[in-house]
């Protein structure tokens, strides 16, 4: 090869770099001759790259919500009118969980339910699925299993394995006693409704049924008990339905009020939007 093709090769190939920008993070995992250091060890994913940088940037912007909710109230914000309606104790920053039914049919329903039982979140957006599911596991156990099964086989046996929760069996025996323990809770929530007016809201029925479950490993259980409000409008989509469409036909008449629901989670995000 002569000069000039060498010289072109190398300008090409290995031109020189240039400085780094000053400030520039340093890729560093974390070195556990340090021993076990959870609060390091999560600081740690920040600088190691590809996605684990994205989740050190998750942990950073939870340690500085919870870090903003320990800050002292200041006075402006103590008289403004607290449009939460169910009167939850203000703080500089409100918090909003939100998750799907698969979460809670699988091991973070654990993770969730300490949660909502040390008051870490002030407000729960979830779906129908997310709900039922967390009162069947207090009634009954989900089995893991395997991505491979055949559906077809399972549902001979009388087990389900839905697309959401592809490795995680649940009997169909789990929703017979679903149905068991919710039907009854419903006539009284009818009786309620028709003696005292009680108008009854996707929130107002699952704080109801956190009461009635009386279970601490139920996430609903501690929303109940804390009063974090819980936001599922389409609390029908699921077998949470099915039990009220059975429930209509054996006693009629009760009403859960989707726009009331709306409204209640209108003012908490208005709260949310207005800083207190």
């Amino acid at each position: 090869i002569n000069m000039d093709a060498q010289a072109t090769v190398m300008s090409n190939v290995l031109m020189a770099s240039s400085e780094m920008p000053e400030g520039s993070v340093k890729v560093q995992g974390y070195d556990f001759n340090d021993g076990i250091d959870y609060d390091k060890i999560l600081a740690a994913y920040t600088y190691s790259g590809f996605q684990s940088t994205n989740f050190g940037r998750a942990v950073e912007e939870i340690n500085k919500m919870i870090a903003k909710r320990k800050e002292p109230i200041n006075e402006e914000n103590l008289d403004k009118v607290n449009l939460n309606p169910i009167n939850r104790i203000k703080t500089n920053c409100t918090i909003f969980l939100g998750f799907t039914s698969n979460i809670i049919s699988s091991g973070l329903r654990s993770t969730i339910r300490f949660l909502v039982q040390h008051n870490l979140v002030d407000c729960l957006v979830v779906t129908a699925g997310g709900v039922e599911e967390d009162f069947i596991k207090c009634l009954a156990p989900t089995y893991l299993g395997d991505f491979n099964l055949k559906g077809s086989d399972l549902r001979k046996k009388g087990i389900n394995r839905r697309i959401l929760i592809g490795n995680l069996l649940v009997p169909n025996n789990n929703y017979c006693l679903f149905e068991d323990w919710i039907i009854p809770v419903f006539d009284q929530m009818l009786k309620e409704q028709k003696e005292d007016g009680v108008k009854w809201t996707p929130s107002k029925v699952i704080w109801r049924l956190g009461k009635e479950i009386d279970n601490p490993d139920s996430v609903y259980y501690w929303c109940y008990k804390n009063q974090i409000p819980v936001f599922s409008p389409a609390l029908t989509d699921g077998s949470l339905g099915d039990m009220l469409y059975l429930h209509s036909y054996k006693n009629p008449g009760l009403i859960i009020d989707i726009v009331e629901a709306q409204r209640c989670r209108f003012l908490s995000v208005r709260q949310h939007r207005s800083g207190i």
